[in-house]
């Protein structure tokens, strides 16, 4: 059985947000929800969706603050209303499972919306968890300062000009608001991930993120979890090869065979 071939215009979070989507149909009742990572869009992971299409469905959308949709980024915080609204369109289109895989931002984000279902996020209560999990180059702590690319990163979230050039130049609005109050980090709320499946990926030659990362996540960690540790990736969505990719989605019916009782 195919999902309902479909493109999805704009998706609607609890807090408000219109987020641009689309949806490549694909085989059996199985969804991936691609969540990409900062300064992404729908078109930059667009060959990620094709990939992971011969294995499912796939439903990508554009985070707050990215691309066509509304809002400012608040760089992984209110970004886990914006994936319950993917999950909940998944479902709608008649998904049977539905994987969240995340990249970056995107990966730090699906652990915590998985870990945190069922609690309120900016008022808004996360309703709609996955079945499994697939988090790729993601931080375990915030305000890393530990490599080059993390400290150039920090100067564009942390300075008005720098906001300024990720508006222009990167498309990407980000709140000038900062965290208040700190949302938990993905390290302090992974072992809630459990009993949903958890795919941890990460390559050695991350330039954001070193492999402290994702070897603290796996530890922390609840059964069942995975950890890849994949020699010669660089990070996320422009670090990965189509290799990599359908490994990941011919190991989806894996994962979903390790679920352990109601994730909800």
């Amino acid at each position: 059985m195919v999902l309902v071939t479909a493109v999805l215009d704009v998706l609607r979070t609890a807090d408000g947000e219109r987020l641009a989507a689309s949806v490549l149909p694909g085989p059996g009742t199985t969804a991936v929800v691609l969540a990409h990572g900062f300064s992404g869009s729908i078109p930059r992971v667009r060959w990620i969706a094709e990939r992971l299409a011969a294995f499912a469905t796939v439903l990508s959308y554009d985070a707050r603050g990215h691309g066509r949709s509304s809002g400012v980024t608040t760089l992984g915080d209110r970004e886990v209303l914006d994936l319950d609204a993917a999950v909940r369109a998944a479902r709608s289109l008649g998904a049977g499972e539905v994987v969240t895989c995340g990249w970056s931002m995107g990966g730090s984000t699906a652990i915590r919306h998985a870990a945190l279902r069922g609690t309120d996020v900016a008022g808004h209560r996360l309703e709609c968890p996955p079945d499994a999990v697939v988090s790729v180059s993601a931080t375990s702590r915030w305000f890393v300062r530990d490599t080059v690319a993390m400290r150039r990163l920090h100067r564009v979230v942390e300075t008005r000009s720098g906001r300024l050039y990720a508006r222009r130049v990167m498309r990407t609005r980000i709140s000038a608001a900062g965290w208040d109050p700190l949302p938990v980090s993905p390290l302090d709320c992974v072992a809630d991930v459990a009993p949903i499946p958890l795919l941890v990926v990460h390559g050695d030659r991350d330039g954001y993120f070193t492999l402290d990362h994702p070897r603290a996540l796996a530890a922390a960690a609840g059964e069942p979890v995975e950890l890849w540790l994949e020699e010669g990736f660089a990070h996320a969505e422009s670090g990965a090869s189509p290799e990599l990719v359908d490994r990941i989605g011919a190991h989806l019916p894996v994962l979903l065979d390790r679920r352990a009782g109601d994730p909800a």
